[in-house]
C-alpha cells in the first residue's frame, strides 16, 4: 500500500468525523460506517485498476457493492475527504471524476445520459460528471452526462442535474434549478439545503400569463362598458308602427 493510498484512507476518515455529528468515535466509523467501507474497497480497487488489474478490480468493487449497496466503479477518480452518508443506493461512473472533501447521499447517481444506446461509441470516453472541491449532493440527487459541478456547490435532494453548474451556487428541483443566493462559504450544508428564492423559469412564465391574461380581462370589461354605454335601446312603440305598416303593406 503507497503512501499515498494510506493518506488518501486518512482524509476519508476523518472527513467522516468532521462532517457526521453521529459519528462518536474513528472506530465506530471503522466498523460501523459502510459509506467509508465502500470509499476503503474503492481505494484499493483504483490501485489495483491503475496497475492493470483490472478484472481483479471489478472483482473487489462488486464484492464491496454487494456488501454496502453502495456501486462505484473502480476507474472512478476521487480525490481526499471523501464522504459517503448512509450510501444506499449511490452509483458513481467509470468517467466520474470528484474533488477534494465532497459529500454524497444515498441513492445519488453520477451516470451517462444514455449508456445503453450505441454503448460501443462511448467506450473510453468522458460520459460521466465531473465533481469540483467542496461539492455537497443531497440524497436521491442525479447528475448525467460530462457536466461539471463547480466549487462550493450544493445539489438539492433529487434534484436531477443535465448541465453544467457554476461555483457557489445550489441547484434544486427537475430539472434543477439555481436558487438566487450564493454560497458565499464553504460551511458544510447538509442535503445541499440553502436559503433563497428559486429560479423558476415555469413560475416566471406562469406569472407572465396571468399578468397578461388580467390585463386583456380589464381591456373586454371596458370595451364591453363603452357598448352598453352607446348601444340605443329600441323603441316599443316605433317597433310596433313598424309591425303594424309592414302587415297594411301585405294587405
Amino acid at each position: 500500500m503507497s503512501k499515498n493510498l494510506f493518506s488518501l484512507i486518512i482524509s476519508d476518515l476523518k472527513a467522516a468525523k468532521q462532517r457526521d455529528p453521529a459519528a462518536r468515535s474513528y472506530m465506530e466509523i471503522i466498523f460501523t460506517y459502510s459509506g467509508f467501507h465502500a470509499t476503503l474497497m474503492h481505494r484499493i480497487c483504483n490501485f489495483l485498476w491503475h496497475i492493470k488489474l483490472k478484472f481483479f478490480a471489478r472483482f473487489l468493487s462488486n464484492i464491496a457493492r454487494i456488501f454496502t449497496s453502495i456501486e462505484i466503479h473502480p476507474a472512478a477518480m476521487i480525490d481526499s475527504g471523501f464522504f459517503i452518508d448512509h450510501g444506499a443506493g449511490l452509483v458513481i461512473g467509470e468517467t466520474s471524476k470528484v474533488g477534494k472533501n465532497v459529500t454524497i447521499y444515498q441513492q445519488a447517481t453520477l451516470g451517462g445520459l444514455t449508456p445503453s444506446l450505441n454503448s460501443d461509441s462511448q467506450r473510453n470516453t468522458k460520459r460521466h460528471p465531473t465533481i469540483c472541491d467542496n461539492v455537497i449532493v443531497g440524497s436521491g440527487a442525479q447528475i448525467l452526462g460530462p457536466v461539471t459541478i463547480g466549487k462550493n456547490s450544493r445539489i438539492g435532494a433529487n434534484a436531477v442535474v443535465l448541465k453544467d453548474i457554476p461555483e457557489n451556487f445550489t441547484y434544486v428541483g427537475i430539472p434543477a434549478r439555481k436558487i438566487e443566493s450564493k454560497n458565499l462559504t464553504e460551511e458544510f450544508n447538509a442535503y445541499g439545503i440553502s436559503s433563497g428564492k428559486i429560479d423558476d423559469p415555469n413560475k416566471k412564465s406562469i406569472n407572465v400569463l396571468y399578468k397578461e391574461v388580467h390585463s386583456l380581462t380589464q381591456k373586454i370589461n371596458e370595451i364591453k362598458k363603452l357598448v352598453d354605454e352607446n348601444r340605443e335601446v329600441p323603441n316599443n312603440n316605433v317597433k310596433f308602427q313598424t309591425q303594424q305598416s309592414k302587415q297594411s303593406k301585405r294587405k
